[in-house]
């Protein structure tokens, strides 16, 4: 009984710590960095295309380009051939089919870009 009782501490922990490990996995790149509270709002609606505010900090993307927060970009997107299909996104956004590709954030105004 102390065996079987043990076998089942011992998986409870193993499903447990996986469970915890898989938690917020959703990085299509393993070695990306966590991203904080604060980089994972939304641009305003007074944010300018292509500057510093203009970002969505969800999806890492431009928020003017954000597919997935505004599905009805897709279309143009489509009509350029910039269409991940396998992927449901924009092919210059998407990090499964191109591992090296680094979309930036523009810098703030009145600092140096990184």
């Amino acid at each position: 009984m102390t065996t079987s009782l043990s076998r089942f501490s011992c998986v409870l922990f193993t499903m447990l710590a996986l469970a915890l490990c898989a938690c917020g996995s959703e990085q299509p790149d393993g070695d990306s960095p966590s991203t904080s509270e604060a980089e994972t709002t939304h641009a305003t609606s007074e944010a300018v295309p292509g500057s510093y505010d203009d970002w969505c900090g969800e999806h890492q993307v431009p928020e003017s380009l954000c597919t997935r927060c505004n599905p009805d970009l897709i279309p143009a997107f489509r009509a350029t051939g910039d269409w991940c299909e396998e992927h449901g996104q924009p092919e210059s956004q998407c990090l499964l089919c191109n591992p090296g590709l680094r979309i930036q954030r523009p810098a703030q105004a009145g600092t140096a870009a990184p």
